[in-house]
């Protein structure tokens, strides 16, 4: 028995200063660490719809690859909520064991795959101090943007700098024609009531056609364009890859085509009911008036506080706001007038032609192509609607 505990004791200490030897010889030559990306895939939470991505270190040194991950935040921290409606997110980058980071993921069923880069052994050492710098807690936490400064592009940037700005040289030039828009409102329509934030929220600075640069803000996006990469002797920037997970949720959604003549026959269709109704039924006139004037009134409110008092720079100039208007909250007076059988007042007919007017006015930005901005769709859906309201208001009482 003594003989049997002192071989085992031996083969132990054998083993262990075999691994001894064998980390320390990594250290000694100076054995560079891989250098990965991987990529999420969507998920069945709204803020889980565009994907996800993070950087991944295997330093021989330590033993388990380290996925640097900058999509970390907390509901539940103080002033969570005041910064996410004034566009003052905080987010911060963690660094965990691979495995671990790859936990949630597997659970709840989304995919995940890796790409190892051929990176030079001394930008990988260097990539791998700025982020393990870059995680520690008193530098960790960032503002976050949806566009311009997330998860993904905060992978995009790291990776740039390393490779001495070769990436961003190669994706700078080349557009697929997408927009922040377009982008959005397809990876977001599972969902109908977040594609209807992003259409009616996003002004202008979301319709300008991006460079895949730009578009790398989306971690699948930013996957192709580092699978296409070059490197400066013409090597592929990628040397291999490999699946983690298999994506068990749907996929990322396929953008389909938006036409503006069923929102044109949709909003033709509601005027002529308007219409009829103001001259049989004008009390259901007033019903109908008053949810339609409370309902835009609200969304217009909503997009001119998101103009004047937020950092959210893709809400600012929003041309619904010529739709969505929020002088349609000064109608309400008149509607109730009319639910009680009452005629309006000359002041309430005016507002409402004024109400129609700037609603045409919308059309304008749209025929010069000054700054577009994609809301056709809207504009043939709302401005018949508006116009049948001033129109019937307009020629007689009830």
């Amino acid at each position: 028995m003594r003989i049997t505990e002192a071989l085992r004791f031996a083969l132990l200490l054998a083993l262990a200063l075999s691994a001894g030897r064998v980390h320390a010889q990594a250290a000694d030559t100076g054995q560079p660490p891989r250098i990965g990306v991987v990529t999420m895939g969507p998920g069945d939470v709204f803020w889980e719809r565009f994907g996800h991505d993070a950087i991944v270190v295997d330093d021989p040194a330590r033993g388990e690859p380290i996925s640097y991950n900058f999509g970390f935040f907390d509901l539940a921290e103080d002033g969570f909520i005041g910064r996410f409606v004034r566009g003052e997110m905080q987010y911060r980058l963690v660094a965990l064991p691979l495995d671990d980071d790859m936990q949630y993921y597997r659970e709840v069923g989304r995919g995940a795959s890796l790409q190892w880069l051929a990176v030079e052994p001394a930008q990988a050492r260097q990539l791998a101090a700025d982020l393990a710098e870059n995680a520690k807690p008193e530098n960790a936490r960032y503002r976050y943007d949806y566009f311009t400064d997330n998860c993904a592009t905060r992978v995009r940037d790291a990776l740039d700098r390393a490779l001495g700005g070769n990436l961003r040289r190669q994706m700078e030039p080349r557009s697929s024609g997408d927009s922040y828009r377009s982008e959005s409102v397809r990876l977001a329509s599972p969902e109908p009531w977040m594609w209807l934030l992003f259409d009616v929220g996003l002004g202008p600075y979301g319709d300008r056609p991006l460079s895949r640069w730009e578009q790398a803000f989306l971690p699948r996006r930013l996957a192709d364009d580092v699978r296409d990469a070059k490197l400066p002797d013409g090597r592929p920037l990628v040397v291999a890859e490999q699946q983690l997970l298999p994506q068990r949720q749907p996929a990322e959604p396929d953008e389909r085509p938006r036409h503006a003549w069923p929102w044109l026959a949709l909003g033709l269709a509601l005027a002529a009911s308007i219409l009829a109704c103001a001259r049989r039924a004008p009390r259901l006139l007033g019903g109908v008036g008053l949810g339609f004037w409370l309902l835009c009134g609200a969304v217009g409110l909503v997009l001119l506080l998101g103009w004047g008092f937020t950092a959210h720079r893709a809400l600012w100039a929003n041309r619904n706001l010529l739709l969505f208007n929020p002088l349609c909250l000064l109608l309400l007076p008149g509607g109730w007038a009319l639910l009680r059988g009452h005629a309006g007042s000359g002041r309430f007919r005016s507002l409402l032609v004024a109400v129609a007017a700037l609603a045409a006015v919308a059309l304008l930005p749209l025929w010069l192509q000054a700054m577009p901005q994609r809301n056709g769709p809207w504009i043939a859906l709302l401005l018949p609607v508006h116009a049948a309201f001033a129109w019937c208001r307009g020629r007689r009482k009830p």
